[in-house]
């Protein structure tokens, strides 16, 4: 419980180090910038997989005057918000590109810290739908989405013969395996950090229910399902086929711990799939999150790209994400990063669906996902839901599902009262 505490203040001193290092390193101008062209730095988290340089060397031998520098932070989604959110209230124009978390775009919108962009410029009707609603607050398209994502349940093909699709299905087989093999069951992503709220969310779904309204305004779970979604995963750690080591699981965790052969299921984003299928081979199998009554709720990620309000190459920023996002681009972010594209032509594509076959499965996945709720206030709503179910996870014998559905609930509801 130490670990989790001590890793959930992580975000914390990430604001402060960062706040630290623009006071000192950096003045902010306090105006927003006006269009001009240069260089620009592209803000985002950490490249796993090597494939975003080649693609910023080729805009930067075609534009060597308006050079692109790649500025990585931490891999955790709370924790590039909290230094992109220190640089913006420092007013800084270091940053001038975002790779923001698709639930981040109504709240940087909501503090002026991004500008809105033209639609007509972007190629929107070409892209999935449900992406493009995340990269639009209020009527405006404040960013373009980059990359999508939805989670997906890997599993062993050698060890598992028809994929469950049910909870039931998946506690019964992970059982049946783990008590014949030394190997762990399921795992996702545990540790008490903004990956938690999305595995939650996506329990809560699977049971037939939702944490808040859409437009975030108002708090729709109901504590029943929230029960049942969270004693499915107590009961997973009470019998075992949930390892215990999974609470300290973030999303590299957990997938060097399914190819490297320590679990039989895991859920994962679909990046995970290059690096498995290169340990695995054919070992390796993807389907639908499984749910209470059958196939399951996947919450919707990815990544959107805006440009800073505080930028002095604004024009600059918005034509290199014009670039960065175009169709042949796209189809790179797949075949070198192994990350879903935001086009839906790409996903009926023969030749990409041969070299990665769980393209249908990730097509059906990303139109039945639900997106975080529109909130300027998320980020608070995710610590109370991460941290309530970290304590919960943390001793399943001691927490009752019920007492903490309807405290959470609780907690929720005052945090939408006050915004």
């Amino acid at each position: 419980m130490e670990d989790i505490v001590l890793r959930s203040l992580a975000p914390v001193l990430a604001v402060l180090l960062a706040a630290g290092c623009a006071a000192a390193g950096e003045e902010g101008d306090g105006e927003t910038g006006t269009g001009g062209t240069g260089p620009i730095t592209f803000a985002t988290g950490r490249d796993t997989t090597a494939y975003l340089q080649p693609l910023l060397d080729r805009w930067n031998q075609a534009h060597p005057a308006e050079k692109v520098t790649l500025l990585e932070l931490p891999e955790a989604a709370d924790e590039q918000r909290a230094q992109m959110v220190a640089n913006l209230q420092a007013r800084s124009s270091r940053y001038d590109v975002l790779g923001l978390d698709v639930v981040q775009t109504a709240e940087f919108a909501e503090n002026g810290w991004i500008i809105p962009l033209e639609r007509g410029l972007f190629p929107l009707d070409r892209f999935l739908p449900p992406v493009v609603d995340t990269a639009i607050h209020k009527g405006k398209l404040w960013a373009v989405p980059y990359t999508s994502n939805a989670g997906l349940l890997y599993y062993r093909a050698d060890l598992v013969g028809k994929p469950p699709q049910t909870w039931a299905e998946l506690r019964d087989q992970a059982r049946r395996v783990t008590k014949n093999r030394d190997i762990g069951g399921y795992a996702g992503q545990f540790l008490a950090y903004e990956g938690l709220t999305v595995n939650f969310s996506e329990a809560v779904q699977s049971a037939g229910g939702q944490i808040l309204s859409p437009d975030g305004t108002e708090v729709t779970l109901d504590p029943a399902k929230g029960a049942t979604a969270l004693a499915f995963l107590q009961q997973g750690l009470r019998e075992g086929w949930i390892p215990k080591e999974s609470l300290s699981y973030k999303e590299e965790e957990s997938r060097l711990a399914f190819q490297e052969g320590r679990l039989v299921f895991a859920r994962n984003w679909p990046h995970a799939y290059g690096p498995a299928k290169a340990r695995l081979g054919d070992k390796l199998a993807v389907t639908r999150l499984p749910g209470l009554h059958g196939p399951g709720s996947s919450t919707l990620g990815g990544i959107n790209l805006a440009v800073s309000a505080y930028s002095r190459h604004q024009h600059t920023a918005q034509e290199f994400i014009r670039y960065f996002t175009g169709l042949e681009n796209e189809r790179r972010v797949l075949t070198e990063g192994s990350f879903p594209p935001v086009w839906t032509e790409l996903y009926d594509d023969p030749e990409l669906i041969r070299r990665f076959p769980y393209l249908p499965v990730l097509k059906e996945s990303i139109l039945a996902a639900k997106a975080r709720p529109v909130s300027a206030n998320y980020n608070q709503l995710s610590l109370v839901i991460a941290s309530s179910v970290a304590q919960a996870l943390s001793d399943p014998y001691a927490e009752s599902a019920d007492d903490v559905a309807v405290s959470m609930k609780s907690e929720l509801e005052e945090i939408i009262r006050t915004q």
